[in-house]
């Protein structure tokens, strides 16, 4: 968080303080589909607050779009380290949870590129490529002020968010309405928790693939992703009793989508949320990494 400043630091510091506190929740927005992690996002937005107050405030005309820009430009250079970073990670990558149930968009036009379906796949973009999209479908900004931000033409913009509208597009099916997805995630959960083999077939796309992010530090976290409806099916029901048992559900809305949270007392073992089509559930997403769990919150 931005502290405000003290009364000694001047009006001057404190409307530069309150311009920053207003257009907050969308450069966290932005930053965080950039980059997946809050911790990641905080660091930019931290260094975006002092880069404000550094700059020569009384020649910028539009101090949202000064911060935007920081903020983008920030995030790119933050992902082209965070991939490295990532090469060496233990097990799959998956994005941090965040709790949306107060801002379902969080801090945009609309909820895309919120997912954690979208976010991993948006890792598999350029940084520009990634930046543009986020920019334009998520905060519907004009492709000549994205072109501006990224210090791009108007037809390299059209040219990046359209190739990352059509890798989304080749990598998933239209999802399903959001009740369908908690019907399904409600199920799945059911019937894990049984170890219904069966059960759990009939709700799986024939391509399902199981992801777990643990970090290193979960020992049920698969080291690499399953895949395939029987497999799938299997590999669930075959941990059933170790991993439920004296295990709390939490049920709760995270970036945007149902998800539950798997608790054992005051440890949290997983969350769990799903990407679904009209074939079934296409993904299982499990993040079991303490670290990225820290901020689920346990009780609604």
């Amino acid at each position: 968080m931005i502290a405000p400043p003290t009364a000694a630091g001047g009006n001057e510091l404190a409307g530069a303080a309150a311009a920053f506190t207003g257009v907050r929740g969308k450069l966290f927005g932005i930053a965080y589909r950039m980059l997946g992690t809050v911790a990641e996002a905080e660091d930019v937005l931290q260094e975006a607050w002092i880069r404000w107050q550094a700059a020569d405030r009384s020649a910028v005309l539009d101090h949202e779009a000064f911060l935007v820009t920081t903020t983008t430009r920030l995030a790119i250079n933050v992902v082209q380290s965070a991939r490295v970073r990532r090469e060496t990670y233990v097990g799959p990558w998956l994005p941090e949870p965040v709790d949306t149930r107060v801002d379902p968009a969080l801090g945009a036009e609309r909820r895309e590129a919120l997912a954690l379906a979208v976010l991993v796949l948006l890792e598999k973009l350029t940084p520009a490529e990634r930046a543009a999209y986020v920019l334009r479908e998520a905060f519907d900004y004009p492709y000549e002020r994205i072109g501006e931000i990224l210090d791009l033409t108007e037809v390299n913009v059209r040219q990046h968010v359209s190739r990352a509208r059509k890798h989304l597009a080749e990598e998933r099916r239209a999802p399903v309405k959001e009740a369908d997805q908690r019907r399904l995630l409600e199920a799945l959960v059911a019937a894990a928790q049984r170890g219904d083999h069966a059960a759990l077939e009939a709700l799986f796309a024939a391509d399902v693939a199981s992801v777990s992010d643990g970090g290193g530090a979960a020992r049920l976290a698969a080291r690499a992703p399953v895949v395939g409806r029987e497999r799938v099916a299997r590999f669930l029901a075959g941990f059933a009793a170790r991993f439920w048992a004296d295990t709390t559900l939490t049920w709760l809305e995270t970036n945007g989508q149902p998800s539950v949270l798997v608790s054992r007392g005051d440890e949290r073992v997983a969350l769990a949320t799903i990407d679904a089509s009209a074939d079934g559930i296409e993904r299982i997403f499990w993040v079991m990494s303490p670290a990225k769990l820290a901020g689920v919150p346990c009780a609604v």
